[in-house]
């Protein structure tokens, strides 16, 4: 060892000594890894290793390659990314990286969609530009070839008035509710076990429907048998089939059958996710078209145009919304959603049944 290091607040300040309940650095360490026992050497027996809960979700992190790559961010490369997500899981224990079939993304493992959010959060504030995708349950199989995915103990305290549309939402995902005990102030106690799967997404959801007032804690308890199907996002999206600037006049007239992402004057491009749709189709759109113009204009022939504000979503909230055939570019000043395959015809080749 050569240097020790300690917090005071939040610098990091070079110390001689360290005590109990201290938070400390140690520099020049050829070889150390979490669980190591760092003593005196006249003790020679080594403290027992704390156990660590394995990665229970993964998504894959790769380079942006849309058409508007390179806006925004300085750090664009596979290696520029390799090099950070390495760097990541050297210093979080609960992070694991693997390579993937393409050369220009890697598979990231973590500990709940929170966990990853963050890490994708932070690469962004740093430069990075990057396609995500959907996040999925890591599964096993036992010794039988039985399929395993991991479970949850859910801890909920909710307002009594809210605890019916917890259950009710949570039975749709697979949860199984172990006790109800009522609480002072009128608040329940909700304890479930529940696939992890079932859990993304949620964390959005609960807060609408318990009016912000409800708490949420999770722990990993283990790999048990599939829980089978759960129901995902029901509504199709709209996508973009023209490059461009979004025109005022196209959303008017699209608006009425979709929920849009995009607001008037954004860059969009073929492939890119706009809007939500009403029904579960996707649909192909143009928000770049315009009014045609003619020379002569009745007076007051043209309708004022009124558009409905956008629905912002933030990285989370797009994490739980994309389904696994789109993705999220995110850089460091916009968030756009998008299809996997931009190419419209590629993405019908690709749906077709394989013989």
């Amino acid at each position: 060892m050569s240097k020790l290091f300690t917090f005071r607040g939040l610098e990091r300040v070079p110390t001689e000594n360290a005590e109990a309940g201290d938070i400390i650095i140690l520099a020049g360490l050829k070889k150390a890894t979490v669980g190591d026992t760092l003593c005196s050497i006249e003790w020679n027996e080594a403290l027992d290793t704390p156990s660590i809960e394995p990665p229970t979700l993964s998504m894959t992190i790769g380079i942006n390659d849309s058409p508007l790559a390179g806006r925004d961010g300085k750090k664009l490369t596979s290696r520029m990314i390799r090099d950070r997500l390495e760097k990541e899981a050297e210093g979080n224990v609960a992070i694991k990286v693997a390579e993937t079939e393409s050369e220009t993304a890697f598979e990231v493992s973590g500990r709940g969609e929170l966990q990853l959010g963050v890490l994708i959060e932070t690469m962004r504030r740093e430069g990075f530009e990057l396609t995500v995708g959907r996040p999925k349950v890591i599964v096993k199989n036992d010794e039988n070839g039985q399929k395993l995915e991991p479970w949850e103990d859910l801890l909920i305290d909710v307002d009594e008035e809210y605890s019916g549309s917890v259950v009710e939402t949570l039975s749709q995902r697979k949860a199984i509710l172990k006790s109800m005990d009522t609480l002072a102030s009128q608040k329940q106690r909700l304890i479930f076990d529940i696939p992890s799967r079932g859990l993304i997404g949620y964390q959005n959801l609960f807060l609408t429907e318990t009016r912000g007032t409800g708490t949420l804690s999770r722990l990993f308890s283990g790999f048990l048998p599939w829980a089978g199907s759960i129901e995902g996002r029901k509504a199709g999206a709209y996508i973009s089939n023209s490059s461009g600037r979004s025109v005022g006049y196209a959303l008017f007239n699209l608006q009425d059958r979709a929920t849009f992402f995009i607001g008037v004057g954004e860059d969009l491009y073929p492939g890119m996710i706009v809007g939500e749709n009403s029904r579960d189709n996707d649909l192909e759109v143009n928000p770049t078209k315009g009014k045609q113009l003619t020379n002569i204009r009745a007076s007051g022939s043209d309708e004022n145009i009124k558009l409905t504000p956008p629905r912002r979503m933030s990285l989370e909230q797009s994490l739980s919304w994309i389904n696994e055939d789109e993705a999220i570019e995110v850089t460091p000043k916009v968030i756009r959603l998008r299809k996997v395959i931009l190419d419209s015809n590629e993405r019908k080749r690709a749906q077709r049944p394989k013989p």
